[in-house]
C-alpha cells in the first residue's frame, strides 16, 4: 500500500494543476470575449422587439467584434433598453448620429448588435449617450410575405397555363388567329390587297404630277422643298 502512495500523490497533483490550468484558461477565454480584461465604455439605445438578443452577444462595428450586450431591461409596454459595453480604443470611430441594428451571425447564428458608421462632420460620441435604433425584421415575417409571393406565382403560373392551353386549342380571338388557316390566309390575302392599293395609290400620284392641270401645283411645291433643305444646310 505505501509503494502506490507517491503515484497516487503525482496523479493527484497533476490532475488539480490540470484542471487549475483549464480553469485560468476558460477564465481568460471568456474574459477576453466579455471584455473584462479591456477597458470598456457605456452606450446604450432602445428598441420595440429585441427579436432574441441576449446579455453577452456581441457588438460589431465594421465587421469587428468590439464589444458585448451588458444588460438588457424592460422599460415599459412599447421600450427595451439594451446597455452595450465597448472597447474604449474604437470610441474615437464612433459618432453621436451612428445608428444601431439587430443582425445575425449568418443565417441560423446567434444574435447581435451592429453599430452604423455616421457621418465625417458629426461629434464623437460621448460616454452612457444613447445611440438612434432600427427595428428588426422578425423571421417570421419574412417567411409570411415569402408566402404571399409564393402564392401569388403560383396563381399567376396557373392562369398563364390556361391561356396558353386555350391558344393551342384554338380558344379565344389569339387562339383562332394562330390555329385557324382561313383566318390566316384572309389576312395573307388583306396585306396583298393592301400592297396593291399602295402601288396604285403611287402610280396616281405619278400621273397627278405630269397632269397639265396639277403640274403647277407639284413644281411649285419641289421649289418649296429645295428652298427648306438650302436653308438647313446654311
Amino acid at each position: 500500500m505505501e509503494t502506490h502512495t507517491p503515484q497516487f500523490k503525482v496523479r493527484l497533483g497533476l490532475f488539480v494543476a490540470g484542471g487549475l490550468a483549464l480553469f485560468i484558461l476558460a477564465i481568460f477565454i471568456i474574459g477576453k470575449q466579455k471584455n473584462l480584461f479591456n477597458p470598456v465604455f457605456k452606450l446604450t439605445t432602445t428598441f420595440y422587439n429585441v427579436s432574441g438578443l441576449q446579455v453577452g452577444n456581441n457588438i460589431r462595428f465594421s465587421g469587428i467584434n468590439v464589444g458585448t450586450v451588458d444588460n438588457i431591461s424592460i422599460i415599459n409596454d412599447s421600450t427595451v433598453r439594451v446597455d452595450l459595453l465597448v472597447q474604449k480604443d474604437v470610441k474615437r470611430f464612433i459618432k453621436s448620429d451612428c445608428v444601431v441594428a439587430i443582425g445575425s451571425e449568418g443565417l441560423i447564428g446567434d444574435r447581435l448588435l451592429i453599430i452604423t458608421q455616421g457621418s465625417a462632420n458629426a461629434d464623437l460620441v460621448r460616454e452612457g449617450e444613447e445611440l438612434v435604433s432600427i427595428e428588426p425584421v422578425e423571421t417570421d415575417a419574412i417567411i409570411a410575405s415569402l408566402q404571399i409571393s409564393a402564392g401569388n406565382a403560383e396563381i399567376i403560373t396557373e392562369q398563364l397555363a390556361e391561356i396558353m392551353f386555350k391558344i393551342n386549342s384554338g380558344e379565344g380571338t389569339l387562339g383562332r388567329l394562330i390555329q385557324d388557316t382561313t383566318i390566316a390566309r384572309n389576312l395573307d390575302q388583306t396585306i396583298i390587297n393592301l400592297k396593291k392599293s399602295s402601288k396604285g395609290l403611287d402610280e396616281n400620284m405619278e400621273a397627278a404630277k405630269h397632269n397639265f392641270l396639277l403640274k403647277g401645283y407639284f413644281n411649285k411645291k419641289a421649289r418649296a422643298a429645295g428652298k427648306k433643305a438650302e436653308e438647313e444646310k446654311k
